[in-house]
């Protein structure tokens, strides 16, 4: 039963990994000792599953830096894998873990609270993201409700605005906002790297610890880049408020981290 009475932990879990059966359930024996430890709130992403139902409809989905253009389909993609299939299925693999789950998205109360994200310059081109929000305000009162009652929320990345619009929302930022708003003392990112690494050989090699300005080399020369860079910034901005450790790490290494990167001030 997870244990309500200290700061609680977050984690992300990558797309990429609930698409390998083996990775996934890897996954949980480490989460049913978090658990013990402290209160879980799990935030999951879906990229490679929208991307893979995107190619199945004829659609090529497009990204800048690691972050989606969100078009009218990609938003209906996202709706579909994200707060459909991937959370009711992790929602059902949580239930038969001894894990009680509860799935949400963000729109759910309003959650996350959004705003749809402006136009940015790329390499001296406009890009208009679409259907993707920017974070203004996270609203943790239905999640501490949750883990007050010993509950696991299992959160799918939407965000929604002032007039009801839906948005599709980075699931790394969403779990960095989530972790500030709830004063969580940990946010673990669990990916299919298992950590940042170095590309200097032809083997990288795992970094302990990475810092503002080792990202900022390893952005720079190109070895931290994609959905790594924005892990990366997340994880640095969520060290600025109230967030004491973050890691990035795999599925096997929630509990021990020996082979993660942990992410300092």
């Amino acid at each position: 039963m997870p244990n309500a009475s200290r700061p609680p932990t977050v984690v992300k879990v990558s797309g990429s990994l609930l698409d390998d059966a083996d990775a996934l359930e890897a996954l949980w024996p480490p989460l049913q000792a978090l658990c013990q430890e402290a209160s879980v709130v799990i935030v999951h992403g879906g990229g490679v599953q929208m991307t893979a139902l995107a190619q199945r409809l004829g659609h090529t989905p497009k990204q800048i830096d690691g972050r989606r253009i969100t078009t009218d389909l990609d938003l209906k993609i996202a709706q579909w894998t994200l707060s459909g299939s991937l959370n009711t299925q992790l929602v059902a693999a949580a239930q038969s873990h001894d894990l009680s789950a509860v799935g949400l998205s963000g729109a759910d109360t309003g959650l996350v609270r959004v705003s749809k994200r402006p136009p940015w310059t790329v390499n001296d081109t406009t890009i208009d993201f679409g259907w993707v929000g920017d974070i203004e305000q996270v609203r943790p009162t239905l999640v501490n409700g949750l883990l007050q009652q010993s509950l696991v929320p299992i959160v799918a990345p939407l965000g929604i605005d002032e007039a009801g619009h839906v948005y599709n929302v980075n699931a790394d930022t969403v779990a960095c906002a989530l972790a500030r708003a709830l004063a969580a003392r940990r946010l673990l990112y669990v990916t299919a790297a298992g950590a940042v690494r170095r590309d200097a050989s032809a083997a990288p090699t795992r970094l302990p610890t990475c810092d503002a300005g080792t990202a900022e080399q390893g952005i720079r020369d190109g070895w931290i880049a994609g959905g790594m860079q924005v892990k990366v910034e997340t994880a640095l901005d969520a060290l600025r408020g109230p967030v004491d450790e973050v890691y990035i790490c795999g599925a096997a290494d929630l509990v021990t981290r020996a082979r993660a990167t942990e992410i300092v001030r």
